[in-house]
C-alpha cells in the first residue's frame, strides 16, 4: 500500500512576493495516476518537487502511508522522479546509470544486476545495458530515465513533464507504454503536465490548477464534460466560450441567441464544438470563416457579426465553404455567473433550457 498526502502545503518565493502554492490539498490512492494540469506558473512543478524534497514547503504537511516526509531529504523518501530533462550521466552506459542508485544502498552485485536487466526489460530496453546515453534516441533515453527511477522500487513514482521534449508521435506511443507500465506495477504516480491530451488519455483523476490552488479535481471524462469553472471550460480540450445577456429566458451574444430557464443577468455559455449543429442559412446567425476536413471529421471555424469567433465539429465538411452563413443550435452547454457553473445541460439535449442539472 502506498498512499500520498498533501495538506495544506504552501509554497512561498522572493521574500514573501510569490505564492507558487496555496494551501494545497490533495489525496493520491495506492496504486492511482492522478495527473496535476494546468498553465506555466500554476504551481504543478513547484508542487511535485515538494513531493519530491527538492522544494522545502513554506507551511503545510505530506506525508506516505502516514510517515511525515515533509523534511527529509530527496535520498531519504521512497519516491522516484523522472524529470523532463531525462537528467541522465552521459558518461556512463546504460547499466551504469541504472545501477548507481542500487550502489548507494550496498546491495551485492548479482541482485544489482538481476534487478537492472529485470527493468530494462520492462521499458523495452533488453540488452541496451552496454549502450552509452549518447547513442540513443531521445525516447530510449527517456525510458532509461523511468527505468532508473523504477529499478529504485519506489512508493511513489513522480512524472515532470517527462514527454515535453518529444515529437508528438513519440510521445503519443511512450505516455501509452508508461501508462501500461504503471497499471502493471500498481505504483501510486504523481504525473506533471501541461498537456491535455496526456492528462485525459493517462490519468485515473485530474487535477486542475491555477495560481497555485486547485480549480477541480475529478475523473478525466467528468472534468472535460462537467468543468465547474470557466477557467477549466476555456482550458480542458477545445471551448466555445461566449459571453452574453439572459433576458426573459433568452441567453443573447449578437446574432446568436439559445433559450436558459434562468434569471436575468450577464452569463458566460459554454459549447463543445461536437455539441454545437449547424445549419446553412442566409444571413444566418454566423458567417464561416474557413473548413478544414481532418478526414474522419471537419472543424468548422465561425464568425458572429461582432468578432466572436465559435468553432463546430461536423461529420460531413463539404456541405459547407467558407462566407457561407449558418444557424447555431447547441446540443450541450454550460452556464457561468461569477466564475461558478449555475447550469448544464444534459449531454446532447435538443434543448438546453429543459435540461438543468
Amino acid at each position: 500500500m502506498s498512499v500520498l498526502k498533501i495538506k495544506d502545503v504552501t509554497k512561498i518565493f522572493a521574500n514573501g512576493a510569490v505564492r507558487a502554492v496555496d494551501t494545497f490539498s490533495l489525496d493520491v490512492a495506492d496504486g492511482e495516476l492522478v495527473c496535476l494540469l494546468g498553465p506555466s506558473g500554476s504551481g504543478k512543478s513547484t508542487l511535485l518537487r515538494m513531493v519530491g524534497g527538492f522544494e522545502r514547503p513554506s507551511s503545510g504537511e505530506i506525508t506516505i502511508d502516514g510517515e511525515d516526509i515533509t523534511h527529509l531529504p530527496p535520498e531519504k523518501r521512497p519516491t522516484g522522479m523522472v524529470f523532463q530533462s531525462h537528467a541522465l550521466w552521459t558518461h556512463m552506459d546504460v547499466f551504469k546509470n541504472l545501477a548507481f542508485g542500487l550502489k548507494l544502498r550496498r546491495l551485492p552485485a548479482a541482485e544489482i544486476k538481476q534487478r537492472v536487466e529485470a527493468v530494462l526489460e520492462l521499458v523495452g530496453l533488453a540488452g541496451y545495458g552496454s549502450r552509452r546515453v549518447t547513442q540513443l534516441s531521445g525516447g530510449q533515453q527517456q525510458r532509461v530515465a523511468l527505468a532508473r527511477s523504477l529499478v529504485l522500487e519506489p512508493k511513489i513514482l513522480l512524472l515532470d513533464e517527462p514527454f515535453a521534449s518529444l515529437d508528438q508521435h513519440l510521445r503519443e506511443r511512450l505516455r501509452e507504454e508508461v501508462r501500461d507500465i504503471q497499471q502493471r506495477l500498481k505504483i501510486t504516480t504523481l504525473f506533471v503536465t501541461h498537456g491535455q491530451d496526456e492528462a485525459l488519455s493517462m490519468a485515473d483523476r485530474i487535477v486542475v490548477m491555477r495560481d497555485g490552488r486547485t480549480e477541480q479535481i475529478d475523473r478525466p471524462d467528468v472534468v472535460y464534460r462537467d468543468p465547474q469553472t470557466p477557467f477549466v471550460a476555456g482550458f480542458i480540450g477545445t471551448m466555445n466560450l461566449i459571453e452574453g445577456v439572459v433576458a426573459n429566458g433568452m441567453l443573447t451574444r449578437d446574432s446568436f441567441t439559445t433559450p436558459l430557464a434562468l434569471p436575468d443577468g450577464p452569463a458566460t455559455l459554454a459549447i463543445r464544438p461536437e455539441a454545437l449543429d449547424l445549419v446553412a442559412a442566409e444571413p444566418g446567425q454566423a458567417k464561416i470563416h474557413r473548413v478544414t476536413d481532418f478526414g474522419t471529421h471537419g472543424l468548422v471555424d465561425l464568425a458572429l457579426p461582432d468578432g466572436t469567433r465559435l468553432k463546430a465539429m461536423v461529420s460531413h465538411p463539404d456541405l459547407f465553404a467558407t462566407g457561407q452563413g449558418v444557424t447555431l443550435t447547441p446540443r450541450a452547454v454550460a452556464v457561468y455567473r461569477h466564475d461558478q457553473q449555475i447550469f448544464r445541460s444534459a449531454q446532447d439535449s435538443k434543448s438546453p433550457a429543459l435540461a438543468q442539472g
